[in-house]
């Protein structure tokens, strides 16, 4: 099957680098006991929610909150003020500069987290961006992006949740090292 052909190709192009850079990200964040948030829309929603389940259950002592689990604060401030806002609303009255924060959006041009993005940026926290596609205006502003450069919404969100299950895996073996 073609997609599996597409998954392969691109997986073997993935910026280690990258990913490690943003797993010290994380890791500064912990230390520092810093808040790390996470968001996305859809299929890029669903990742930010799974991953703050797996890194909650997985790294003991991590805060992580996914921004869109909470429908009805998601709603009130779509419907007060606007959708474009979702994001950044909650932001306004939580981040502190301790804390990171990390945008996902399979085009990388989602008003909403590019608004949140903006916003953590003038408040001088580190942000981080999932992107696909070209990368769209979200590799350009978030401090560290990790981008899939692939023009397909679903092997780009496949990648993208892979990259945080290596990113989660590498930090928990390394805490369980270190206190062994």
């Amino acid at each position: 099957m073609q997609y599996f052909n597409d998954l392969k190709n691109i997986i073997s192009k993935i910026d280690t680098d990258s990913l490690i850079s943003i797993k010290d990200s994380i890791l500064n964040c912990y230390k520092r006991s810093g808040i790390v948030y996470i968001f996305g829309n859809g299929g890029s929603g669903a990742t930010a929610s799974h991953v703050a389940g797996d890194y909650l259950k997985t790294i003991q002592g991590l805060r992580i909150v996914c921004l869109n689990d909470n429908t009805t604060v998601l709603s009130a401030i779509a419907n007060d003020i606007s959708y474009e806002e979702v994001f950044r609303e909650q932001l306004k009255n939580i981040v502190q500069k301790q804390d990171l924060v990390i945008g996902i959006s399979g085009s990388g041009n989602s008003k909403n987290i590019l608004n949140a993005i903006a916003h953590a940026n003038s408040k001088d926290v580190e942000t981080i961006g999932f992107c696909g596609f070209d990368g769209g205006d979200l590799k350009n502003i978030a401090h560290k992006s990790m981008h899939v450069q692939i023009h397909d919404m679903e092997i780009t969100e496949d990648v993208h949740l892979s990259c945080f299950h290596a990113i989660k895996r590498d930090i928990a073996d390394n805490l369980l090292k270190n206190l062994l």
